[in-house]
Formats: C-alpha cells, sequence, structure tokens
C-alpha cells in the first residue's frame, strides 16, 4: 500500500513528532502540530458538507496555509484546485465553474478576485474562506473554523488511487485544461525524486517556486514523504537579494528554481555577495525553462558545495529526464537521461515511427505517475497517449550517448522559406550576448518568407508564466498585425 500525505503526516506525526515539518518565513510547525492543524481543516472542510470527491479551490501566495491545505484535503477524501495567483478573475472563474469547485479558500489581498465572480462560480456564501487578515463580509474565517473543528481523524476511508490534485496547465494555447492526478501518482513521483536526489530526513527543502505549481507541489511531496522539512519562501514576488539572504540563514540544503531566478541572482554582483555563507545549500534544481550554460557554470561558481541538477518534466508525466550534477559540463545543452522509474523515451515523427538519434521529433515519455486524465476533456486526454506513452508537445531530439536535447514546443516551430526553424535554438544564440537580458524568437506571417520578424522590446514587456517561461503565444497575439511583409 502506498500512503497518501495524509496518511504520511500521521505517521510522521508519530514517529518524530517535535522535528520540524513545515515553516514559512514567519512561522513553522512540527510534524505534530502539522498534522493537528491538517486534521482540523479536514474535519472542518466535511463539516460544510463537502463529501468525497468534491474539489476545494486555492487562490493564494506562498505560504504554510499551502501545506496544511494539501494535506487536509488528502485526510478528507477531497481534490485540491491550485490557482495561479497571477490569473486575472476571468481566468480564475473559468477555472472554478470548469472543475466545479464546491468551496474555496483564499488569502487577504487576492480575495477581491472571487468578489469580482460573486455571481459566476456558484459557489455558496458559507463555503468561502478567507485568511491572512480580518475575515471581510460574506466569508468564512480560516482559523475559526479550525477553532471549531476536531483535530483527530477524519474518518474518511481514502485510497491511494483517489484522487488528490486538479491542477490546471498555464494555459499557454487557450484555456487551461485540468491535469487530474491520484493519491498514488503523487506518491511514487515522490519515491523517485527521493531517489534520483539522494533525500532523507536530513534534508530542508526551500520552495521559492509558487505552490500553486507542479514544481514546488511536487517537492513538497518528495519532502515530506521522506520526513525531511518544508520551507515555504513566503513572498509574493522574487526578491533576489532576500532569496539569497534566506538561502544563507534558514539552513535549507535544496531549492528548486528557474533560470531567471538564478540570473536574477547572479546580477547581485560578487561584492553583494561575498558574505553570504551558501554553504548549506548541497542540492540545487534548474528546470521549468531553458537553462543557457554560461548561466549554470556561473551557478555552479555562486554556489561551489552545491551539485546542480537538471531536470526536465511537466504537470502531465512528472519527472521524464534528469541531468545530474557530474554531468553538467560533459552533456551541457542535454536535460539528461531518463529518471530511474521512466521507460524509455519515445521521440516520434507525425506518423508515430521513432526518429534515427541526432534527429527532432516529439518527445513521449512512460512512467508510473503520468496522470490520468485531463478533466473533463476525453478528446485531450485521447490526444495526449500514443498508448502507455504520453506527450505534452516537447519537440526533442536523442545523442549518440543517450542524453535527452530539447529543441521547442512544437506549437512553437516556425516555418520559414520551406524550413523548419526552432525559436530555441535561436534564442540561445541571441541570448549568449551580453547586452540581452532574454529573449523570445516568434514568427509572424511575411509573404515572401512566410513567417519572419524582429522587434526590440523592454523587459518589462516580456510576458512570463509564473514559473519564468515565456509566453510565445501572447508574443504572436501582440505583434500579429505587425508583421513586415
Amino acid at each position: 500500500m502506498l500512503l497518501t500525505l495524509g496518511q504520511m503526516l500521521e505517521t510522521q506525526a508519530r514517529v518524530c513528532p517535535d522535528r520540524l515539518g513545515a515553516r514559512d518565513l514567519e512561522r513553522s510547525l512540527s510534524f505534530l502540530d502539522w498534522d493537528r492543524r491538517a486534521s482540523r481543516l479536514g474535519n472542518a472542510l466535511l463539516g460544510l458538507g463537502l463529501g468525497k470527491g468534491d474539489r476545494v479551490a486555492v487562490l493564494a501566495y506562498n505560504c504554510l496555509e499551502w501545506a496544511e491545505i494539501y494535506a487536509a484535503v488528502a485526510k478528507a477524501g477531497l481534490i485540491v484546485v491550485p490557482i495561479n495567483f497571477r490569473l486575472s478573475a476571468p481566468e480564475a472563474g473559468f477555472i472554478i465553474g470548469d472543475c466545479g469547485a464546491r468551496a474555496l479558500i483564499a488569502q487577504d489581498g487576492l480575495h477581491h478576485l472571487i468578489e469580482e465572480l460573486r455571481e459566476g462560480p456558484g459557489l455558496a456564501a458559507d463555503h468561502l474562506i478567507h485568511f491572512g487578515a480580518a475575515t471581510p463580509a460574506g466569508w468564512q474565517g480560516y482559523e475559526d473554523l479550525l477553532a471549531r473543528a476536531a483535530d483527530r481523524a477524519t474518518g474518511v476511508e481514502v485510497a491511494e488511487t483517489d484522487h488528490w490534485t486538479l491542477m490546471y496547465t498555464s494555459g499557454t494555447t487557450g484555456n487551461p485544461k485540468g491535469v487530474l492526478r491520484s493519491h498514488r501518482i503523487a506518491a511514487l513521483l515522490s519515491l523517485s525524486t527521493q531517489v534520483e536526489l539522494g533525500l532523507n530526513r536530513a534534508d530542508d527543502a526551500l520552495l521559492v517556486m509558487p505552490m500553486c505549481h507542479a514544481n514546488s507541489l511536487n517537492f513538497f511531496g518528495a519532502f515530506s514523504y521522506c520526513g525531511g522539512a518544508v520551507t515555504i519562501y513566503s513572498r509574493a514576488s522574487f526578491d533576489p537579494g532576500h532569496a539569497v539572504d534566506v538561502m544563507a540563514s534558514c539552513g535549507a540544503t535544496f531549492t528548486s528554481l528557474v533560470p531567471t531566478h538564478y540570473i536574477m541572482m547572479l546580477g547581485l554582483g560578487r561584492d553583494e555577495l561575498q558574505n553570504r555563507d551558501l554553504g548549506q545549500m548541497r542540492k540545487l534544481m534548474i528546470s521549468s525553462a531553458p537553462a543557457r550554460a554560461d548561466t549554470k557554470r556561473e551557478v555552479m561558481e555562486m554556489f561551489p558545495k552545491s551539485g546542480l541538477f537538471e531536470l526536465y518534466g511537466s504537470s502531465e508525466c512528472g519527472w521524464v529526464t534528469m541531468l545530474h550534477p557530474d554531468e553538467q559540463f560533459t552533456h551541457l545543452g542535454t536535460v539528461g537521461r531518463e529518471c530511474v522509474s521512466c521507460g524509455p523515451v519515445r521521440i516520434l515523427d507525425d506518423d508515430g515511427n521513432e526518429v534515427p538519434d541526432g534527429e527532432p521529433g516529439e518527445l513521449y515519455s512512460c512512467t508510473p505517475y503520468t496522470f490520468e486524465e485531463y478533466w473533463n476533456r476525453p478528446d485531450k486526454t485521447a490526444e495526449a497517449f500514443r498508448g502507455d506513452w504520453c506527450t505534452v508537445g516537447d519537440m526533442a531530439l536523442r545523442d549518440e550517448n543517450g542524453f535527452i536535447r530539447l529543441i521547442d514546443r512544437k506549437k512553437n516551430m516556425i516555418i520559414s522559406g520551406g524550413e523548419n526553424i526552432y525559436p530555441s535554438e535561436v534564442e540561445s544564440a541571441l541570448g549568449a550576448h551580453d547586452a540581452v537580458r532574454d529573449v523570445a524568437v516568434i514568427g509572424l506571417p511575411d509573404e515572401k518568407w512566410g513567417e519572419r520578424s524582429i522587434t526590440f522590446i523592454a523587459e518589462s514587456e516580456m510576458p512570463y508564466t509564473a514559473t519564468g517561461k515565456v509566453l510565445h503565444r501572447v508574443l504572436r497575439d501582440r505583434y500579429a498585425g505587425r508583421a513586415e511583409t
């Protein structure tokens, strides 16, 4: 039997009750206290009339409450629906309506998005839960609910095959799709992560990326399952100087960041960094967007006692490949080889045939923790699979040593003069210039070449997802009417 997160927390609370379980930058919880508060919240949600399988939407910045909420819904047999706090009210409303949320938990400062949707989502007034400040009219207080609920087990039978999370993709094209995953998937991914990174109870993860995103959720589960601590970077936005101070002082041994985060920290300069002791940070992850070779070299210089890992994965498939610290210099430009629990990656042409090594194709993976389905989208679910192999539309190639190099999203490919152009390759070349902070290559209609355009924009105009990926769709929409012919 694989334990759910709720059952894991109960085990840790029994075996090591006083050990640090979860904290943010203001508060901390032992495993015992974390377990009790999660039980209270689980019982409170059931007390509102929610039943097994009901969806609970969450809209919050990074904070300790995420640890309580993820565990509470697991204990109660509910399904958590994290909502990206950077979404607009209509975008958040789409997710709430699409998943049929029965309750919503919102942090102060974000609840106004729901106020704008009062007539839309159809949530009962007593199912709106608020935390972070004085409870506004029309909402229930988070701490009030916990105070009235019991800290004992919920009594709900939760199986490993029951669903736990419904995480909506970033929606780089059209409306986002809900990725449905079970407790079994979460447990298997956590165990695989522990093997790949060599985790144990002495480890402490500093979770900087949004807790509403799969990256932080997956590492949150992995560290929690093995009895390590999780430290949530409870800031609404990333402050590089402050983040480095936290890394030097909080005792965390691991963090996962996107290239943009690392670039911002490297921009602080040697003088500002020289007095920070970053020696406790032993493992670093760089993921979610392509990382340039020069960036990785500078990161390794900044954290001389850390091993740098790079992974490729997705909300749908979990971790697919991993590049380990001893491979960084010999296989720069790749994202490693298959993770320990993965089947062989398949790189296929449009007809489903394997392409030769060195040739680009669409990447398909087979993992024991691949998602089950897109919520209410059987058509999109069917499109994602060829048998047991799943794709999210990434183009890649395999070199002669079996290492995988990502090329681009299939939908981003540009056809100019009859030739296929992969934007990431052009972006890598342009981005190597010292004067270029970031770069995005998109295709626009051109009478002669089919697609061609070059435009310079200010850094503030570059659109990003919550995980630092450039939104090529937004740029294409923005500049589609300005193409030169």
